[in-house]
Parts: structure tokens; C-alpha cells; sequence
């Protein structure tokens, strides 16, 4: 076989085709505009469009004359993504957290109108919490790793999840909607939440939310500690440390995790490992108080 570059050459091109596709307008894009963005002729970027259609990975959208990427080009991704999901990324992270600041550390991600809770590392402190153990949930709103999530939804998302969710919080002991916006606006101007409101007793709490590559919150960091830990002279390196944690996290999320929009699937995998660890024995029992 040659090793001429020119099939090199052509995969190349190719494959920076898709990448403007993807990046691009989600009604796909002209011919015109995209030989004009990628710096090639019309007739070179049609025949990488005509072999990425014939892979299933670009389609023209019907009655246009667009071009987008088509389903097999999200599966393959979806199917990537599987390898390193949220909660693997993130272990390493808690547990540097918790660490630093010897206290108990929360992964949340959002589940409809609900925060549940995809991770924990216990601090050396006792504590209780809204979410308690992982797979715990709370509505939107209750907690600071919740309010983080809340806070920077998209505006009408975030309404809708105001409304439906204000007759479970003041269940839960909220004071009122007021209360809520305030809080939100809050965390939006500074960019966490810090809570210490009494609804539990003795407990504190920060939370800073996790973007996204495209600067959606996805998913929070939280803190959970003795009121008296998170004094005014504290607190500003929690934040600082959390803010650090939570970007580094973010720029290696793959955005077609699993876990960011079915996070049951996760915990079911936990639920399983913990199974395996109780059929071992004692000795697993131990281990997963050890952790």
C-alpha cells in the first residue's frame, strides 16, 4: 500500500469538518459557510461531507441545504464518555478536599427538580446534612451544593423549578420565596453559597457550582461542617479552595456523562459495588467504613 498522505489528508479534513458542525448552529450549517470556515472549495468540503453522511456521522437536514451531525456521531461520543464518567473524575477531587480542609465534601448533580447527592467522603467531624448519604435527594433549593445548581440554570428553567418546587421547600422549613430569589441573586453575584441558617442546628455549609464546557452548571461542590468552623476568617479559603477544585473538574467533564442527566445510573453502580463489598465479609464491611 502508498504511504501517500493523501488519505491522511482527507480524514484530516474531514474530521475538522465535524468539528464545525458540532460546534456550530444545532440547524446545521450551508456548504457555503462551511467550505468558507473550514478554508476549502465547496466541492472539496462536500465530498468529506458526502463520506461523513455515508458514515452516519453528518446528515443534511430534510428540505435544507445544511448539514449537521447526525445520531452516530452522538452515540460514539456518548459511548466515550462512559470510560471516565462524573463520579470517577471526581473521587480524587473529594478526597483532596476533604483532606485539605478536614471536613465532609458532597458531589451533587441535578435530577429534574431534585439535587441528588452522587458522592461523599466523610470529614473527621460528625455532621448531618440535607442530602445524609449518597443517593440522598433534596428539592432544588434546599441545601448550598442545591442553591449552587439552581442559582445559574438558565432563567426560565430556573422559574420553573422556583414554582414547583416553593411548596416543598416550605415543607422543609423555607421561609418564603423572597427568601429563595434573595439567596439566588446572592449566589449569582458571588459565585457560591454560603449557608448558615439554623435549619439545621450547629451546620454550616458552602457551595460553588461545577460548568460545563459550555458554561452550564452541572453539577456542585459542597461543604458540610460545624457552624463554628465557617467563621468570617475561614471562610474565604474554603471558598478559594472549592472555586479551584470545581473549575479543574469542570474542564475535564465530558459532556455526554451519564451520570449529568441520568445520575441513577450511577448510583446503581454503587449500589452493586456495595454488594460485592458486603458479600465478602466482615472484612468489606470494614473497608467501606474505612472510606
Amino acid at each position: 500500500m502508498s504511504d501517500s498522505p493523501e488519505p491522511v489528508s482527507s480524514l484530516r479534513r474531514a474530521l475538522g469538518l465535524l468539528r464545525l458542525l458540532a460546534a456550530g448552529d444545532p440547524a446545521g450549517i450551508r456548504l457555503k459557510d462551511l467550505a468558507e470556515l473550514a478554508g476549502c472549495s465547496q466541492p472539496t468540503a462536500h465530498r468529506a461531507l458526502h463520506d461523513l453522511i455515508a458514515e452516519g456521522f453528518v446528515e443534511q437536514v430534510a428540505g435544507g441545504k445544511r448539514y449537521r451531525p447526525a445520531l452516530d456521531f452522538f452515540v460514539l461520543a456518548a459511548r466515550a464518555g462512559q470510560a471516565g464518567g462524573l463520579r470517577e473524575l471526581a473521587r480524587p477531587v473529594l478526597l483532596r478536599l476533604s483532606a485539605t480542609l478536614s471536613d465532609t465534601i458532597f458531589l451533587l448533580v441535578r435530577n429534574g427538580y431534585d439535587a441528588v447527592c452522587l458522592d461523599r467522603i466523610e470529614g473527621p467531624f460528625p455532621i448531618r446534612s440535607f442530602t445524609g448519604d449518597i443517593g440522598g435527594k433534596v428539592p432544588l433549593g434546599l441545601g448550598q451544593g442545591s442553591l449552587a445548581i439552581l442559582a445559574y440554570l438558565p432563567e426560565a428553567e430556573r422559574e420553573a423549578v422556583i414554582r414547583f418546587n416553593i411548596p416543598r421547600l416550605l415543607d422543609r422549613g423555607l421561609l418564603d420565596e423572597a427568601a429563595l430569589r434573595m439567596a439566588l441573586e446572592k449566589a449569582r453575584a458571588q459565585g457560591w453559597v454560603n449557608l448558615n441558617t439554623g435549619l439545621i442546628p450547629g451546620m454550616a455549609g458552602v457551595g460553588v457550582p461545577v460548568f460545563d464546557a459550555q458554561g452550564r452548571a452541572v453539577a456542585a461542590l459542597s461543604v458540610g461542617t460545624l457552624a463554628e468552623r465557617l467563621g468570617d476568617e475561614r471562610l474565604p479559603g474554603v471558598v478559594s479552595i472549592l472555586k479551584a477544585e470545581a473549575a479543574s473538574l469542570g474542564a475535564g467533564l465530558n459532556p455526554f456523562d451519564m451520570a449529568l442527566r441520568y445520575p441513577s445510573r450511577s448510583l446503581s453502580a454503587v449500589a452493586d459495588q456495595a454488594g460485592l463489598d458486603a458479600s465478602a465479609g466482615p472484612a468489606g464491611r470494614v473497608e467501606r467504613r474505612q472510606r
